[in-house]
């Protein structure tokens, strides 16, 4: 699933095709995503402007002239391509799997500016589009979910009472969405590398210190990660036909058997199943 970073070189590329302009189309060839495409999701659209495409955790909100919001969600699988001059085809791709071959009979929507459209390409059909009438409903639509670690909220105030008595491991809340929102699998390993933090460590025995590192490596990582423009793990690209470049820089992700990158340590990188999903992290700089 793409994650905060990938979502945001999207959103970059987006803003920079889209905004300003005005839709003149919309063709839905399939309405059965992860929640059914509203009725009147085309007629609502068409003749709008696009002010601006922002961002929250991993949405694309595509702010509209008449002050209402098209929130959309790219799911597993979820892709979207902008086609320039689309009579000729000529197609680049914003999104996290670069995938110019994917089979027609997955896109499912098609939105057409002047010489311009936006394609949504998704297999898995995981994704949706949602139409939020005004910042109110937006607001109510993210009020459930926690703080981006971008955002002075996620601060040691707000991690530290947060896991104040609680059970589960720090993996498992990294992922956690209703505690901070935006990172994934890929991310929240290298984040708790670089933290010296075991996964499957308590957070109710994590102090204030490891919650110091937790939050300024959280911010570290994905920072650094949207400025080398996401992880290509499947040859993604953004819309200039570069690919990311983070994974390079991957300190334990899918490194499982390869020695730990620490000089001074002499570990290897161990993979482990915990809650389902993979993780990857040194087994002697984390021991538990």
């Amino acid at each position: 699933m793409p994650e905060l970073p990938e979502v945001e070189i999207v959103r970059q590329s987006l803003n920079r095709k889209i905004k300003q302009k005005v839709v003149k189309k919309v063709i839905i060839r399939n309405r059965n995503l992860r929640s059914k495409i509203p009725i009147n999701f085309a007629k609502y659209l068409t003749g709008k402007k696009i002010i601006e495409v922002k961002r929250f955790s991993k949405y694309i909100i595509i702010c509209l002239s008449n002050h209402s919001y098209c929130i959309l969600h790219l799911g597993m699988s979820g892709t979207v391509h902008l086609v320039e001059n689309y009579k000729n085809s000529l197609i680049t791709n914003t999104s996290f799997y670069n995938s110019p071959l994917l089979p027609k009979k997955h896109n499912h929507v098609e939105i057409f500016f002047d010489s311009l459209k936006i394609v949504y390409n998704d297999p898995r059909r995981f994704g949706f589009f949602e139409i939020a009438k005004d910042i109110k409903v937006l607001k109510e639509r993210f009020s459930k979910l926690g703080p981006e670690p971008l955002q002075n909220e996620f601060n040691v105030k707000y991690v530290f009472s947060f896991f104040k008595g609680k059970k589960k491991n720090i993996k498992n809340f990294l992922l956690d969405q209703f505690f901070v929102s935006g990172i994934g699998n890929i991310y929240a390993s290298e984040i708790l590398f670089l933290s010296n933090i075991n996964p499957e460590k308590k957070v109710s025995s994590l102090n204030k210190k490891d919650c110091e590192k937790l939050i300024l490596n959280s911010k570290k990582v994905l920072i650094n990660a949207i400025k080398q423009g996401g992880s290509s793990i499947r040859d993604f690209k953004n819309t200039d036909g570069k690919s990311g470049n983070f994974q390079k820089n991957f300190k334990v992700y899918e490194r499982n058997g390869l020695k730990c990158k620490r000089s001074y340590c002499k570990g290897v990188i161990q993979k482990k199943k915990i809650s389902n999903r993979s993780s990857f992290f040194c087994n002697i700089c984390q021991k538990l």
